[in-house]
């Protein structure tokens, strides 16, 4: 389904009777585009004649973090208590973002829980998951809250000096703001969840939600938080160090990583993704093991290749992927991912995804 048709579905739903030329209006293009699109639809089985009866299409939930990153990068050595010239630049940020951004590039329907206040951000938030097709319809917004920012000064050579985040509104993702929304959850293929919420929000999921969880530890700080739900996870994607906090073994050497996804895997954690970085991948699961190298590619920015790799192991489930094909999965979103300036590369899609894995399979670059 493309992000048009998503757009469009997502209006049906919520009205459907609404009429073509309303849909028209609402997208802004042509009456006769939106016939098509609905034509699209049809043969694609989600909708069917007048009134548009609407058929349960599989979807995603993402339950995690949205932000407004700030940043500036200074055009000389900072001088501090004074105005300093530079660049600032502003663009969508969040984990939980991230990952359905990518989940949504890949093709998968994808529904994000968060919160987020009334401000110009939240504005700019909405607008954009609304061009991605990601329905944020369930997300809570605060009326006066302040949307999650992140704010840091970097120097000329663009190493951070200063950082700081407001990230307060996330604790309005509460059990009961989860259980009002148990059928989504219930209903989903998969959740994802990342670790910037709070502990009693990720062990409600963890007790009351039945498809499987995949989870994103965020931070050493924020990893402690799975540590009480780690049994009833399906999926874990920790890096080096929070696989050691996690674990509570340090890894120096290969027979350290596999003695940390072993004591991952017995806490009844169903498959472990112990990122590398440069470094490759360690993916475990209770019949077997794969290593993996880090996949080749034209490194620009690393700072998304987390997020990718989550929503790969999300999209490659989805597919009915084996261990190792998943892992294949998100080492090669990661490598695309790492090819973009941005943090999001928007050239990823499942068409590039599976050529950048049968790529791999058949080069022997592994």
């Amino acid at each position: 389904m493309t992000q048009r048709e998503r757009q469009i579905l997502r209006w049906i739903e919520e009205n459907p009777m609404i009429s073509q030329q309303e849909l028209a209006d609402k997208a802004g293009i042509a009456r006769s585009s939106v016939a098509v699109h609905i034509s699209n639809l049809m043969k694609k089985g989600h909708i069917a004649g007048k009134g548009y009866i609407v058929s349960s299409a599989p979807y995603a939930v993402v339950v995690g973090g949205v932000n407004m990153d700030i940043g500036g990068v200074s055009a000389a050595p900072l001088v501090p208590a004074d105005s300093n010239p530079g660049a600032v630049r502003m663009s969508l940020g969040g984990v939980g973002r991230n990952i359905a951004h990518n989940m949504a590039l890949l093709g998968l329907d994808v529904r994000l829980l968060t919160a987020f206040g009334d401000d110009l951000y939240a504005q700019r938030i909405a607008a954009s998951c609304g061009e991605l097709g990601i329905d944020i319809s369930r997300s809570l917004q605060v009326p006066g809250g302040r949307t999650s920012t992140y704010l840091f000064i970097a120097d000329e050579k663009g190493e951070m000096e200063l950082a700081l985040s407001d990230m307060d509104i996330y604790r309005r993702i509460t059990p009961a703001f989860l259980a009002a929304r148990t059928a989504l959850l219930q209903n989903a293929q998969l959740v994802v969840v990342d670790a910037n919420i709070p502990a009693e929000a990720i062990a409600w999921i963890a007790d009351h939600v039945t498809p499987p969880v995949f989870a994103d530890p965020v931070s050493t700080a924020k990893a402690e938080r799975l540590r009480p739900v780690l049994g009833k996870l399906h999926t874990l994607k920790p890096n080096r160090i929070e696989a050691e906090l996690l674990s509570g073994v340090v890894i120096t050497d290969e027979a350290g990583l596999n003695r940390a996804a072993d004591k991952l895997l017995e806490t009844g954690l169903r498959r472990v993704f112990l990122s590398l970085g440069g470094d490759g991948v360690l993916a475990a699961d209770h019949s077997g093991r794969v290593r993996l190298p880090c996949l080749p590619g034209n490194r620009v920015n690393t700072t998304g290749c987390g997020d990718a790799f989550m929503a790969a192991l999300a999209w490659a489930y989805l597919e009915g992927t084996d261990l190792e094909g998943t892992a294949l999965a998100g080492s090669a979103a990661a490598s695309i991912a790492m090819e973009s300036g941005e943090t999001i590369n928007e050239a990823m899609s499942a068409q590039a995804l599976a050529q950048r894995m049968g790529r791999i399979l058949e080069g022997g670059d592994r």
